[in-house]
């Protein structure tokens, strides 16, 4: 990788999931699987993005397999507890994790994790992902992303930005900005999402970048001012937001996402089944539509792809922790 970039999606193809699947329905491992609850840990809190994704992919599959799915909220540490637990598992896609792409960021700022991130386990797909939308307090003299370049080159370490929490993905999203735009906007950490906007519509602080959904009706409120969303694509939540590549970044592109991961060694008959099941789930029309309305674009990666995803995530955001000296709060 030339330079810093982060999340690159792949979609996954019709045919692909056809063909894998045909190949591993004759295993009789896949034909008795599931003949148990499966338990699906969350290692967020209740109501959190990825407790919800994990609520609606789980309540799916028990329809259509007749087995519960029980989402099991382990929070605590930053999701690493959550993350172990589904690590030590019995490798027999019973104890699954709905990820999110903190997994990828944790192993930069923690050195002695209880767990390896790659190695300890079995990428099954990527369910879903969506972009940040990159805020200014209308009272910064930058109405795009170019203008903020220029603004932020004449007055070096003069324009600040919020961020939820030293470490966290809004933070690092701003810092792999920073790289790539050869600029030095100042970070100001908070504790939280809520104390950031207050802090930004007060004009206490400039910039942020984060959560599109929450962001919006500030923005059309003309509380805020929207300048990009940080995907390679425009947002359909946002359709006249341009990118910060098109903007004046290329090769710009960080999304928040969410993916199943099984223990390492789970059998790939049983991953090719979950991959399959968890797909048909994600391409029926009115899950597109529901994840719509949160500003989520519903993926199905095959385990390949997001096995590889995965590794550029863990390459891409160590490059970031490195160069910025980031430490976890």
């Amino acid at each position: 990788m030339n330079r810093a970039t982060a999340s690159v999606i792949f979609l996954w193809a019709g045919a692909g999931i056809n063909i894998a699947c045909s190949a591993a329905t004759d295993s009789p491992q896949m034909q008795a699987y599931p003949i148990k609850p499966i338990r699906m840990v969350v290692p967020f809190e209740t109501g959190s993005t990825t407790d919800t994704l994990a609520r609606i992919v789980g309540r799916k599959l028990t329809e259509r397999w007749g087995q519960p799915v029980v989402i099991d909220n382990r929070t605590g540490a930053g999701g690493d507890i959550g993350t172990e637990l589904v690590a030590k598992a019995a490798a027999n896609g019973y104890t699954l994790l709905m990820a999110a792409a903190s997994h990828a960021i944790t192993p930069s700022l923690h050195k002695n994790l209880p767990y390896d991130a790659v190695k300890d386990f079995t990428p099954v797909t990527l369910v879903a992902s969506a972009p940040q939308l990159l805020v200014a307090y209308p009272g910064l003299a930058a109405a795009s992303v170019r203008e903020l370049i220029a603004l932020a080159k004449a007055r070096p370490q003069q324009i600040n930005y919020a961020s939820a929490g030293s470490g966290s993905p809004s933070h690092l999203t701003m810092e792999l900005f920073n790289t790539m735009a050869g600029i030095a906007l100042v970070h100001v950490p908070y504790k939280g999402g809520g104390p950031v906007l207050t802090a930004l519509l007060s004009g206490e602080v400039q910039l942020y970048s984060g959560n599109i959904r929450a962001m919006m009706p500030q923005v059309k409120a003309g509380k805020l001012r929207a300048l990009a969303v940080t995907s390679s694509s425009r947002s359909p939540a946002a359709p006249e937001v341009p990118t910060v590549a098109e903007s004046g970044v290329p090769g710009f592109n960080v999304t928040a996402w969410w993916g199943v991961l099984a223990p390492a060694a789970t059998p790939k008959a049983i991953v090719t089944r979950l991959w399959r099941e968890i797909s048909h789930i994600l391409q029926a029309p009115d899950m597109r539509e529901r994840l719509a309305q949160d500003a989520i674009d519903a993926v199905a990666s095959s385990p390949e792809e997001f096995d590889a995803f995965i590794r550029r995530e863990l390459a891409t955001w160590a490059k970031v922790v490195k160069a910025s000296g980031a430490r976890a709060d």
